[in-house]
């Protein structure tokens, strides 16, 4: 196993079992929330329900699944082609919340071409109603090319991120990022803390700097849309670099837009109740889970990973309990990296504790 990210590399192994079935365990702190027995430490003791299944983040199981995509070819298809193959796309649907722990995953192969491959994946884990037995927790499809084979026209379309992200310090308002590593800001950008860190544990597991928290982005541009440059930092690893794997993880990581999603959902919670809006406390109480993801990888990272890459992240519409959430992800030369689209719902922490009702908004 290669030194870079090694505690990742860890956390998305994925071992052959034979018969077309590999194996993986999901790691608890690459999850969403806090142990079923205990209550979130310190000032989060407050608010029992927070009491909820450790959920693993989206993103890092998309990793997972990336990463089964590669062990798959490598080892069911050694010969297919000449350089390894690796996912150009995926398309996912989360059925059934993951748990922490071992899974199992079956690959079919659905097309095996010259140029492209697809297979079909499922990810399976024992029944939260019958432990006994398993079911499909996430399945899709995900398509691989060898890099050798991706020849073939590369034009510039001259898109940007609109509005432009604000400035840094540096020539022609770049950012500084050894001031922004050293310092913590740069112009307008700024360190952030994740909101509710001991709630999303996932978020420990990177650097995020912005300018500003996600409501202040939300605010300011009048729109949910949020910027952010972000540093690898698996484990607390500060010679953490993102590669290809890495990817799917940042593009379900926008702990920013997730604050702004906090806000809505309370005042329009707050609204129902006849309130006149929402308090700090009321934020927190609900559960952004993902339907279905669907990534695009448009260009590959160098082998030994990047340090800095940008996500802006926006969201359309928020209208009965769902939402869209469209993330790009771009590197310093502002080269698109991945694409990346999602479906989402929005509910009460509460349903990870059996109660199904969902907060309009």
């Amino acid at each position: 196993m290669s030194t870079l990210n090694a505690s990742f590399e860890e956390a998305i192994r994925v071992t052959p079992e034979g018969n077309n079935k590999y194996s993986a365990t999901l790691r608890p702190e690459w999850c969403i929330g806090a142990g079923i027995s205990r209550l979130i430490p310190a000032n989060f003791q407050a608010h029992p329900w927070l009491i909820i299944l450790i959920v693993p983040h989206g993103g890092y199981t998309t990793s997972v699944l990336y990463r089964l995509a590669l062990v798959h070819f490598a080892h069911a298809h050694p010969n297919k082609y000449s350089t390894p193959a690796s996912p150009i796309s995926l398309q996912l649907s989360f059925l059934r919340r993951t748990l922490a722990g071992p899974a199992t995953m079956e690959v079919e192969d659905v097309k095996l071409g010259a140029r492209t491959s697809t297979i079909h994946i499922k990810l399976l884990q024992p029944s939260e109603k019958k432990p006994n037995e398993s079911e499909i927790k996430v399945a899709g499809y995900i398509t691989v090319s060898p890099p050798d084979a991706e020849i073939g026209i590369t034009a510039s379309t001259g898109w940007k991120p609109h509005p432009t992200p604000p400035i840094g310090s540096g020539p022609g308002g770049e950012i500084n990022f050894s001031a922004l590593a050293s310092k913590g800001s740069d112009g307008r950008w700024i360190k952030l803390e994740p909101p509710f860190p001991e709630f999303r544990r996932a978020a420990a597991q990177l650097e995020l700097y912005g300018p500003g928290k996600g409501d202040e982005q939300q605010k300011e541009t009048g729109s949910m849309a949020i910027d952010q440059w972000a540093r690898f930092r698996p484990n607390g690893d500060v010679n953490g670099r993102w590669t290809d794997a890495a990817i799917p993880y940042l593009i379900d990581m926008f702990p920013m837009a997730l604050d702004g999603f906090d806000t809505v959902s309370a005042n329009a919670t707050a609204k129902e109740q006849g309130k006149g809006g929402a308090s700090e406390g009321d934020k927190a109480k609900f559960w952004y889970p993902t339907v279905t993801l669907n990534v695009d990888m448009k260009k590959h990272l160098p082998v030994e990973g990047v340090e800095w890459l940008y996500s802006r992240i926006v969201t359309k519409v928020v209208r009965d309990g769902r939402t869209d959430l469209d993330v790009t992800v771009l590197d310093q030369n502002g080269d698109v990296i991945a694409l990346s689209t999602q479906v989402g719902l929005v509910v009460s922490a509460s349903r990870n504790l059996g109660t199904r009702k969902m907060q309009k908004l």
